[in-house]
């Protein structure tokens, strides 16, 4: 069975000086790539940095220019177009591999320029990946921060032998920062959702330490989502029992709904619903369940109250 490679990944992209000129297409365009390769024990066992000529904005933004020490002139001269590019990533990474980033946003940003290209897409359901900015928060924090990367550099003591700011060396320390993370942790794994799932049988369940995680198939709006069965059930994801709800489905904003079920083997448990829009005026649900005491029970209780009184006063 061939191991699964680590892809440390790191992108630098532009945007227009002049958000009126900007393409609604593609706000941020790539123009380096940066990544390395972990084996299955998380050694680093391959590199991969270019640079991409532009193609949108032929000036660079003023910060991304101050951040990162590039020239417009060296993209030109060094750079080569992004299909081109993003071939030979994808060539250098090769199969059975998990993408490990920094946060969740180089994803996102590396499908929409692909997208922008009208290239074959990385995957066409949610990809897995390892954001190992969160992990560190769980590994060595309170699991809810979110730390910058040179932080977690210093706070384990990881020596600084090349300068932050750049596709290459970012990546290069995300690794080492990986490396750090204990195995356990590695489980953890988030979803990139540039592509939800289109299908019942494409959505995502999975079951971590303390929660568990569901990932709806597209619907035409949010009513039909919000009457959905899978969606609006408690089920128990340790014994898998269906629960009787002790506060049913509330929203205090419209985006996010909450509600409790109790489960006699393990007690309360939080339900959380969050409506992601997919294109079209389409939209999904990532729905997440959790184990909270009766304090947080009757907290969520209030708060429901809060929420009522709310709206009645403005139906006045």
């Amino acid at each position: 069975m061939t191991e699964t490679n680590y892809i440390v990944l790191d992108l630098e992209w532009n945007q227009s000086s002049d958000a009126e000129k900007a393409d609604e297409n593609l706000n941020f365009e790539i123009i380096e790539i940066g990544a390395v390769k972990m084996n299955a024990e998380r050694v680093m066992v391959g590199e991969f940095s270019t640079l991409v000529k532009p193609k949108v904005y032929h000036e660079l933004h003023k910060i991304t220019s101050r951040l990162i020490h590039l020239q417009m002139r060296e993209l030109n001269n060094k750079g080569i177009p992004f299909p081109e590019a993003m071939a030979d990533f994808r060539t250098w990474c090769g199969e059975n591999i998990m993408y490990c980033t920094w946060g969740p946003l180089d994803l996102l940003e590396l499908q929409n320029n692909m997208k922008y290209y009208e290239l074959e897409p990385l995957s066409d359901k949610p990809l897995p990946f390892l954001d190992v900015q969160k992990l560190f928060s769980l590994a060595f924090e309170d699991g809810k921060s979110r730390k910058s990367l040179e932080y977690a550099v210093d706070y384990l003591n990881i020596e600084k032998d090349i300068p932050f700011h750049r596709a290459f060396s970012d990546a290069y320390y995300t690794g080492k920062v990986l490396a750090r993370i204990p195995e356990k942790y590695l489980e953890m794994v988030s979803f990139d959702l540039f592509h939800p799932p289109l299908t019942r049988e494409d959505e995502v369940k999975v079951v971590f330490d303390n929660y568990a995680k569901y990932i709806s198939r597209v619907f035409p709006n949010k009513n039909a989502a919000l009457t959905d069965w899978e969606v609006i059930s408690s089920r128990c994801y340790l014994c898998h029992k269906n629960l009787k709800k002790k506060i049913r489905w509330f929203t205090p904003n419209n985006k996010h709904y909450y509600c409790v079920a109790y489960c006699e083997k393990h007690g309360y448990m939080k339900g959380k619903l969050r409506i992601r829009k997919a294109g079209d005026d389409k939209v999904f649900v990532v729905k997440t369940t959790k184990f909270i005491s009766e304090e947080e029970m009757n907290s969520i209780r209030e708060r429901k109250t809060h929420a009522a009184s709310l709206k009645k006063k403005k139906k006045e």
